[in-house]
């Protein structure tokens, strides 16, 4: 059979068992099965075994199930709610005021707990319904903790960079170092499409309810220190090469249970639910990454891979034509995949096609996460989009028409890292 035979009958096997409800790993797993035992004769069964172990055995992903833990135990701390009151004062002279919060809170937020649903979730129980009281307008109110919400993949420790770093085999500190800049990018383009919106819609922001004074203004900013030690623990410690990245989440954890412990959020009932949390977390990415791992082992032996690649160098596409067909491929997968599934579905089988272009792995991979962070706002598996459904019960494809603004600036920044690549590798460079 042809490999365009090979690639349809395993595509149509994945997207049935998808289209049916199973869960993800399960498709990969079964569609990797399907793909050993009609085109191959290799032994599916001990391939599983040597597979499932290669590919959790991995010192690297121990750091996955630490940052989770970190940040379900701040998800059930005042942090959020400290955050808002201590950056309230601060932006209430900019266009759009208070609307600058969801951006400022979800970057802060992002950089302690590593994932985009978390940090919409968190953010979102707290600035919507104080937005919705003080008679901001719900369209960009939504859309900016859409947007922003996805922050928690890009900005260190991110769990998709984890994911990322063990399936391609690059360096997940500088993962974390590469993602700082691109981060700061983003908050400052959403940040900035906010000012614009205010500047064009002034009837829609209302008047400053509360003059604070500069000398209440740096007392708020108190609020603030946990977050800000923590960060500087967690992130510092990377940057300084103090810390690996495993050893960064221990300190972490350590950090956040001081933080809960000392805000008075910590006791029996918390910590369970924390550490529960996190497990349930841990064990669903796990699968789906052994799933993943064995669908791309299964595809090895077909030799699909190896020949898609050699096909795609054929077409003498530079990198940014190969980009370009990336970017379009990626945000389609998005539509009925979560952004862990692009990841580890995608990485081991693109690799070679990537590196055959030119482009340098890190770098892809920060690309790879702000793609993936497209798909966490577009119809119809959108987890942005799903959690705050839960917060305002609105429809998934209003919520879709919110968010578009910022998914368009998710594309700006794209360009930007494609055009500007020392955005990306200037920090990483500077690691040595």
């Amino acid at each position: 059979m042809s490999d365009l035979a090979q690639a349809a009958v395993l595509m149509a096997v994945l997207f049935l068992l998808l289209g049916l409800g199973v869960w993800v790993a399960l498709a990969l797993i079964a569609c990797g099965l399907a793909g050993l035992m009609l085109f191959t004769s290799a032994p599916p069964g001990v391939l599983f075994a040597t597979t499932g172990w290669s590919s959790t055995a991995s010192w690297a992903l121990t750091a996955l199930p630490l940052f989770i833990w970190m940040g379900e135990i701040l998800y059930r701390t005042r942090l959020a709610e400290d955050m808002f009151s201590g950056l309230g004062p601060w932006v209430q002279k900019l266009p759009g005021r208070l609307l600058h919060v969801n951006v400022l809170g979800c970057g802060i937020f992002a950089a302690v707990s590593g994932s985009s649903a978390a940090t919409a979730a968190t953010i979102g129980k707290i600035s919507l319904p104080e937005l919705q009281s003080r008679g901001y307008a719900q369209g960009i109110a939504v859309g900016s903790l859409a947007g922003a919400g996805t922050l928690g993949l890009l900005i260190p420790p991110s769990i998709v960079m984890i994911v990322y770093g063990v399936a391609a085999q690059v360096s997940i500190v500088k993962l974390f170092t590469a993602g700082i800049l691109p981060g700061m990018l983003l908050m400052l383009l959403f940040s900035g499409y906010i000012a614009l919106w205010a500047w064009r819609h002034p009837d829609q922001i209302p008047k400053e309810e509360e003059t604070v004074s500069w000398g209440q203004r740096f007392a708020r900013l108190r609020l603030l220190a946990p977050v800000g030690l923590l960060i500087a623990g967690v992130i510092g410690s990377i940057y300084a090469g103090v810390a690996t990245a495993t050893e960064a989440a221990a300190i972490g954890v350590i950090g956040s249970l001081l933080i809960a412990g000392l805000g008075g959020s910590l006791n029996r009932a918390s910590f369970v639910a924390s550490l529960m949390g996190a497990a349930r977390t841990s064990c669903m990415i796990t699968f789906i990454l052994l799933g993943a791992a064995y669908l791309t082992s299964a595809m090895s032996f077909t030799g699909l891979p190896a020949n898609v690649a050699a096909w795609i160098s054929s077409l003498g596409l530079s990198a940014y034509g190969l980009l370009a067909v990336l970017t379009v491929f990626f945000v389609l997968l998005g539509c009925f995949l979560d952004g862990i599934s692009i990841v580890v579905l995608t990485s081991a089988v693109l690799m070679p096609a990537v590196q055959a272009a030119g482009i340098d792995p890190l770098w892809f991979g920060i690309y790879l996460i702000l793609v993936v962070e497209m798909a966490q706002i577009t119809p119809p598996v959108g987890f942005n989009l799903f959690v705050i459904q839960g917060i305002t019960g609105l429809q998934l494809f209003t919520l879709a028409r919110m968010a578009l603004p910022f998914f368009l600036l998710l594309v700006v920044a794209t360009v930007l890292i494609t055009v500007f690549p020392q955005i990306v590798m200037v920090l990483p460079g500077a690691m040595g």
